[in-house]
Order: structure tokens, then C-alpha cells, then sequence
């Protein structure tokens, strides 16, 4: 498995939904279509994006992803 990194490339906002894309071999629009989804029921999500966001470090410029 890959390890859980924010991409430079291919990121919308921060690039939180990419990098779980990526983590588990799905699309990156699969799981962006699942988290607005999911901010339709009532929960803590801007919340977890964010903390996501700060935890989850970013892919370094430059480097090499294994497909």
C-alpha cells in the first residue's frame, strides 16, 4: 500500500480527499463525492477535514509515486 501523503498534484483544496484516494487505490473524485455526501448527514466532518489537513504531510515536490 502507499503511504498516506498529500499530493502536489491533482489537489482541489488541500488535497486531503487525493491523498486517501491514493492510500487506497480509489479515485480522487470517488472520494470527494463520498465526503460532500457524508456533509449531508450531521457529524463532525469540516472539523476532520481540517485536523486531516494539519496531520497528513504533504508529498514533497519532485517525488516519485508509485502507480
Amino acid at each position: 500500500m502507499n503511504n498516506l501523503e498529500r499530493p502536489v498534484d491533482g489537489r482541489i483544496i488541500a488535497g486531503v480527499c487525493a491523498g486517501l484516494a491514493h492510500r487506497f487505490g480509489l479515485k480522487p473524485w470517488t472520494v470527494r463525492v463520498l465526503f460532500l455526501l457524508s456533509c449531508l448527514l450531521p457529524g463532525p466532518q469540516f472539523i476532520a477535514y481540517i485536523a486531516m489537513w494539519i496531520i497528513i504531510p504533504a508529498e514533497k515536490p519532485g517525488a516519485v509515486r508509485v502507480a
